[in-house]
């Protein structure tokens, strides 16, 4: 597997509210970008949504004078609602997701009771993705991964020297991510890391997440494939498929669901639009009583 002789540059942001990491990729300054998986803040209480953790975001690539050519989600995230159309209003790009976002956007038309005129194919993205597909980011080159589990739907970016990891993995001493979502499956986010921990030792690996243990370290967002196959503490070098399916299964028994589930899977499946107003103008998140 090749990767870019170009050395990536990457500027993360923390949302701390949710603990979400969102990067803009570029290749150099006055070059191209690319935005990976940006957070439209959300407070639960009142309803209210703000861009202030994405205008972090125009603000440096207006600073340093970058043309933004993708805005990419590596999947429809659960936990924090997608500042996707806020950046590509400000910034121009294209939206883009994995091609198998429309198993999701069927999954949960039916728990929502979506509107008959939304779609499930995925048309709301500006790109579907395919497994293996190469595109550009200015000079860097980059591949598609396919690597569900987590959902059905979860891409890994390959940007150049940089993996852009979603939900699949977290820094060694806290693990990978959950698979008991609606399509996950523990067995299939195995083969799926194995496919990433396959790349070169040192391939830069970048988190959606961080969630530090107890120990008073602060976030972080970067390791290595090297790293993670030595010290991963769920899936380091010589742990099996069954032992690692026997952990997640029985770790996720314990996990609540996450607190921002239930307004950020309506807005992220549909590219990070807002469902359509009503007939007093006003927008409104359906709460489904009993259903997940």
């Amino acid at each position: 597997m090749s990767i870019s002789a170009v050395r990536t540059q990457v500027q993360s942001f923390l949302d701390r509210d949710t603990e979400t990491w969102s990067y803009v990729v570029y290749d150099r300054e006055g070059g191209a970008a690319a935005v990976v998986d940006a957070v439209l803040n959300y407070d639960a209480a009142s309803g209210r949504t703000s861009t202030e953790g994405a205008e972090e975001i125009v603000a440096f690539v207006r600073e340093k004078k970058l043309t933004v050519e993708w805005i990419l989600e590596t999947h429809a995230h659960a936990d924090h609602l997608s500042a996707a159309p806020f950046i590509r209003e400000q910034l121009g790009g294209k939206i883009g997701i994995g091609n198998q976002i429309c198993q999701v956007q069927k999954i949960f038309r039916e728990v929502f009771n979506l509107e008959k005129e939304f779609l499930v194919d995925g048309s709301q993205f500006d790109h579907l993705f395919g497994d293996g597909e190469t595109f550009s980011v200015g000079d860097l080159e980059a591949r598609v991964i396919y690597a569900p589990g987590h959902t059905p739907a979860d891409m890994a970016w390959l940007i150049g020297d940089a993996l852009f990891v979603g939900d699949t993995l977290f820094m060694p001493d806290v693990g990978s991510a959950r698979c008991d979502f609606p399509g996950g499956d523990a067995a299939t986010l195995y083969r799926s890391v194995q496919k990433l921990l396959a790349l070169p030792e040192e391939t830069r690996m970048f988190m959606c997440h961080d969630y530090p243990p107890s120990d008073g370290r602060e976030h972080q967002c970067e390791t290595t494939v090297g790293d993670q196959k030595r010290e991963n503490i769920h899936l380091h070098d010589g742990i099996s498929e069954a032992e690692f399916v026997a952990m997640r299964s029985e770790r996720d028994a314990t996990l609540a669901m996450p607190r921002l589930i239930i307004p950020s899977i309506q807005v992220n499946i549909r590219a990070g639009e807002m469902p359509p107003a009503e007939d007093n103008g006003t927008v409104y998140l359906k709460v489904p009583i009993n259903a997940l």
